[in-house]
């Protein structure tokens, strides 16, 4: 059963918010995705929004542009945490969109990602289910430490072999 929902308002948000379903299939929780718009189906979008607690959604990852309201509008209506991911624009590089999503009314809180960052979304959301998952909490620490490898690697071989072969 998916205990996370990836959202977008269009095909268009696939290439970043895949990302976020890649980190959440290497750590192996299960997601649904969804293209749902707020703006152009309204009743589809509150099915949605009003259903995904019922059906076990526990985090849900909504990527939005431009005016960039999906995010919120789920959050104001789903009980359990909401991540944005602002996506990339050409008119203002995403800044619209991540202003959009950051700036939530009190009481209605929006966790937000860094634009166009959805890997750190799929992360972010493996994360706060792993409150209660020890399993998720240990594949969680698998993947810093092999972050942390890499690291080192690289560090090693540019001592080995200078900057200018690297």
């Amino acid at each position: 059963m998916a205990l996370v929902s990836i959202v977008m308002g269009s095909d268009s948000d696939l290439k970043v918010m895949s990302k976020a379903a890649q980190a959440l299939d290497e750590l192996g929780v299960d997601y649904e995705m969804r293209i749902i718009s707020a703006h152009r189906e309204p009743d589809e979008f509150f099915e949605y929004a009003k259903g995904a607690a019922d059906r076990g959604i526990r985090v849900v990852i909504a990527g939005a542009g431009m005016a960039a309201h999906l995010p919120g509008m789920i959050a104001a209506i789903f009980p359990y945490p909401v991540i944005g991911v602002p996506m990339p624009t050409d008119t203002l590089g995403g800044r619209d969109s991540l202003y959009s999503i950051v700036q939530m009314p009190p009481g209605i809180p929006v966790a937000t990602v860094a634009i166009g960052g959805g890997r750190n979304a799929g992360i972010l959301a493996a994360k706060i289910l792993s409150v209660n998952d020890s399993s998720l909490a240990g594949r969680l620490k698998e993947m810093s430490e092999k972050m942390r490898d890499a690291v080192a690697a690289k560090d090693e071989r540019l001592g080995r072999e200078g900057y200018e072969n690297y």
